[in-house]
């Protein structure tokens, strides 16, 4: 792949996965009207998550740029 398209991916793959957080964010605090015990619960799982994913995408993208 050329590198325009692989930063493209790279953006685009970031991008996807914060998307994700916020949507799962929302979700949180749009359930119980609002941030009450299952909400904050929600919210450290979305935290958890997105470290998680992140983890695993980048180290997805340093060994596909390794591979080269």
């Amino acid at each position: 792949m050329s590198e325009g398209l692989d930063a493209r991916l790279e953006a685009g793959i970031a991008i996807l996965s914060t998307l994700v957080f916020i949507a799962i964010l929302v979700a949180a605090g749009t359930m119980n009207e609002g941030f009450g015990e299952t909400g904050a619960f929600a919210v450290v799982g979305a935290v958890v998550v997105f470290i998680v994913l992140m983890g695993v995408v980048g180290y997805w993208l340093s060994g596909k740029q390794g591979g080269e």
